[in-house]
């Protein structure tokens, strides 16, 4: 069976497991546990050779190493060695230290420097086009569950990453559950063996909780070896709870994909994989593969009755309606029964009820990410709305991914007429020679009431790249993505990158 056959059969949202394999796919600075501590005791001790002492200590006979015990040596001599040298090589790790030492917070040094190690996101140079795919995806993924620490998944997802405790708390869907912890809360990084050791001691009700989703969803593991432990765990607490010869075992078993990394391999075809748990063999699905293109092109075009953002949505009511408090409730199979309560839940047919999921403020609001999902069905939305003449609406790129927009051609000459007007008005004498929006807002000889007129010019004249203006629109915090400043670049965006 190939990918397509396999990935149409879903009924359910999938679930992706994500290890550090799919971070080595579109990241320059990341590592294997093994490089992260080597590099950790190469920029300490200035070379591999300590590392090597160390590991040779915690080999066993059998050749097998243990690197939470190798990285709980390492953290201890790390940490000794900083605090013994407050103001040397690794003095921004001691002000970070110290500065949370002083809030109550004690963190340790070496997991510090690690997060500093993995913090920022630097992308390879070839990935976009794949990433582009995955992103088109986002809209049928129901939530992540990932061993790795950066913070890749969020910038390419936006869902919400639970951390420790946070993950009991968590509605299931549209989350990231990081169960190793995340460089942005040091504390809760499971890298040692004592780290280990309390993880295994909490880990019930998260293993729980996960059991439920590995039960009802299709899980789908990217950046796993077949011989990862964490498979090996993840298949060991399912069957510790469900018999191996049942149909809800067989039912699990169906549902599991295992993506191997195969270099230049442009294979489609899934096959069985036999793995041995608790004495037993199981049975999966696997794809040895390096067109991963193709895979996220399939979860992208999956046709579920309910979308993943819809079961989000609900899920947030929900969540609001278990909460108690003063929320005012009404559940109805008629909408004409609403007035005016905080949240609705709406149950019935399409003939009693109508739905509306996102306004033109919020579809603006969301337009990148609208796109780059290529959302037709949320797109279309617009045809129940009225597009005035004095609007600033951009409907180039919502009309590359929906096609069958109504009155398409007549919006789009709407957009056009208010921008050239504006541009011909206030925007076409030339005011500057800058080539980036920061540089405009940074021009003290530019005053801030002018400083969007002059963006405008630089973008219409084709000084300011179109990079530099998704880049700047992307970054704008929500709280200023509301007026018709924002608005009309953004329209002046759209018309210039999709109007062909």
């Amino acid at each position: 069976m190939n990918i397509q056959e396999f990935i149409s059969q879903y009924t359910n949202h999938p679930i992706l497991f994500v290890g550090s394999g799919f971070s080595f796919r579109y990241l320059e600075n990341t590592y294997t546990w093994n490089d992260l501590l080597s590099k950790v005791c190469e920029d300490l001790w200035g070379s591999d050779e300590h590392y090597l002492d160390i590991k040779a200590k915690c080999t066993q006979p059998n050749g097998y190493c243990p690197l939470d015990q190798v990285a709980s040596l390492i953290e201890r001599e790390f940490n000794q060695i900083l605090e013994q040298d407050r103001d040397g090589k690794f003095k921004a790790i001691n002000d970070v230290f110290y500065e949370k030492m002083r809030e109550g917070i004690t963190l340790s040094r070496f997991k510090i420097y690690v997060s500093k190690l993995i913090g920022n996101l630097t992308y390879k140079a070839d990935v976009n086009g794949e990433l582009d795919e995955l992103k088109k995806a986002r809209k049928n993924i129901g939530s992540i569950i990932t061993t790795n620490y950066d913070c890749l998944l969020e910038d390419i997802f936006g869902f919400n990453p639970l951390i420790g405790n946070d993950i009991l708390l968590s509605n299931p869907y549209g989350s990231i559950y990081k169960i190793h912890g995340c460089i942005t809360d040091v504390s809760k990084m499971i890298i040692t063996a004592e780290d280990y050791k309390q993880f295994d001691e909490q880990y019930e009700l998260i293993r729980a909780q996960m059991l439920s989703m590995f039960i009802h969803n299709p899980i789908i593991f990217i950046g796993y070896g077949i011989g990862d432990e964490n498979i090996q765990k993840v298949l060991r607490t399912i069957f510790s709870y469900i018999p191996l010869n049942t149909p809800e075992a067989d039912k699990v078993r169906h549902n599991f994909l295992l993506v191997e990394y195969e270099k230049d391999s442009s294979n489609h075809e899934i096959t069985d994989h036999d793995i041995i748990v608790k004495g037993s063999n199981i049975r999966i699905n696997k794809l040895r593969t390096d067109d991963y293109k193709t895979l996220y092109q399939n979860l992208a075009t999956i046709n579920l009755p309910i979308s993943a953002m819809d079961v989000r949505k609900v899920q947030s009511v929900v969540k609001e309606i278990y909460a108690g408090g003063t929320i005012k409730v009404l559940i109805t199979e008629n909408i004409d029964d609403l007035k005016n309560s905080d949240r609705i839940l709406a149950i019935g047919s399409e003939k009693t009820l109508n739905y509306q999921f996102l306004t033109k403020p919020e579809m603006i609001r969301d337009y990148f990410k609208i796109i780059e999902e290529a959302n037709s069905s949320l797109i279309s939305l617009i045809n129940k709305q009225t597009i005035s003449d004095s609007e600033y609406f951009p409907i180039y790129g919502f009309g590359v991914v929906c096609p069958d927009i109504d009155n398409l051609d007549a919006i789009k000459q709407i957009q056009t007429k208010n921008l050239a007007r504006f541009i011909r008005e206030k925007a076409a004498k030339k005011i500057h020679n800058h080539k980036t929006i920061v540089s405009i807002i940074a021009d003290e000889t530019i005053a801030d009431s002018y400083k969007h007129t002059a963006i405008m010019y630089g973008v219409s004249s084709g000084q300011i790249p179109l990079e530099d203006v998704e880049q700047y629109l992307r970054n704008l915090p929500e709280s200023q993505r509301k007026g018709s400043d924002y608005r009309r670049l953004l329209c002046l965006y759209d018309k210039k990158k999709y109007q062909s």
